[in-house]
């Protein structure tokens, strides 16, 4: 008899053994877990809830029943990037990320069962918000973050006088994260999760975009510099209309004292030949003598051939010069 207690004890220990660890389980401070009998949420002995969330030791039904563990932290979303057009036609590739934790346990087990599934619903549910709310924006409203942010120049544009204006816009990109965030929210909470924050991660242009930028960057500089040129050539404008004007007033007064002071020379020199005429009664024929010899000097030369008739008043000199009678000298009139 004491033969066959021994194994019968130990058979019994081993069945009990394999009950209490069948009926007892422990749940760490950072899950939580639904109890399923064949695949059905039911409570425990203990408790008629489905969802144990108190961390510890905890008893259900042995064999029948099944420990579904589930994440009670907040956990990441990191989605794919995405193309998608603005409202004013420009494709942009979207990525964002998102953190959601499970608010339901049993809603969230019923519908969705394990974290990769509520992943791949969570692509769609925040891809598609985005893309909506993409679609309902122009670009600028995705790219500038703060509607209130104040435009800086370049430190070479600082002293130019260019006003640094920011095209305005309504909403920005923080507005388009809580309305992201509110168009998804509605959905997840179907699935038993509480989204609580989606951002965009990165906004990259594509290559049409891109060229479009720079055509934007390239128009704007362009305006920059026709506005410097347009200045220098006013300002060149103005001082070649000063200059000219400066010229012509100092020509102006360069030519009359230039006729005040050739006046002033022919009125003394008819002066002076007034006075050499009437200094005697020969002055005249001597001054007559002295221009005729001065023309044959300029007329004639060793290679000059000329042919004068005999009363010819420049040949006059040429075949004699009359004797004038000897006279005193006449005193010049004052």
């Amino acid at each position: 008899m004491n033969k066959l207690s021994f194994p019968a004890f130990v058979f019994l220990s081993f069945i009990v053994v394999v009950v209490l660890s069948s009926s007892a389980y422990v749940i760490d401070e950072t899950e939580q877990v639904i109890i399923t009998e064949f695949g059905k949420p039911v409570g425990t002995p203990i408790n008629s809830d489905p969802n144990v969330k108190e961390s510890g030791l905890h008893f259900k039904k042995p064999f029948i029943q099944t420990v579904n563990r589930i994440e009670k932290r907040v956990m990441e979303w990191d989605g794919p990037a995405t193309e998608m057009p603005t409202r004013d036609k420009l494709y942009i590739t979207v990525d964002n990320f998102a953190r959601w934790r499970i608010a339901d346990p049993q809603k969230y087990f019923e519908s969705l069962r394990d974290t990769r599934t509520a992943l791949s619903r969570l692509d769609d549910a925040i891809g598609g918000a985005t893309r909506s709310i993409i679609a309902k924006h122009d670009l600028i409203e995705v790219i500038r973050s703060d509607k209130a942010r104040v435009a800086t120049l370049p430190d070479d544009l600082v002293e130019t006088g260019i006003p640094a204006t920011l095209p305005t816009i309504r909403y920005g990109r923080q507005a388009l994260d809580q309305e992201i965030l509110v168009a998804a929210k509605s959905k997840a909470k179907l699935w038993g999760i509480e989204l609580i924050d989606v951002r965009f991660k990165r906004i990259n242009y594509k290559a049409g975009v891109i060229d479009k930028i720079y055509d934007r960057m390239r128009t704007e500089r362009q305006q920059i510099a026709s506005k410097f040129i347009s200045e220098g050539e006013g300002e060149a404008a103005k001082i070649k209309g000063r200059t000219e004007k400066d010229l012509l007033e100092i020509q102006s007064k360069a030519y009359r004292q230039e006729q005040e002071i050739k006046g002033k020379a022919d009125a003394e020199a008819t002066q002076i030949y007034a006075t050499a005429y009437n200094s005697s009664a020969q002055a005249p024929d001597f001054y007559q003598f002295l221009k005729t010899l001065d023309t044959y000097e300029k007329t004639i030369n060793r290679e000059t051939t000329a042919i004068f008739t005999t009363d010819s008043d420049l040949f006059r000199l040429l075949k004699s010069v009359e004797k004038q009678p000897a006279s005193e000298p006449a005193v010049p009139t004052p």
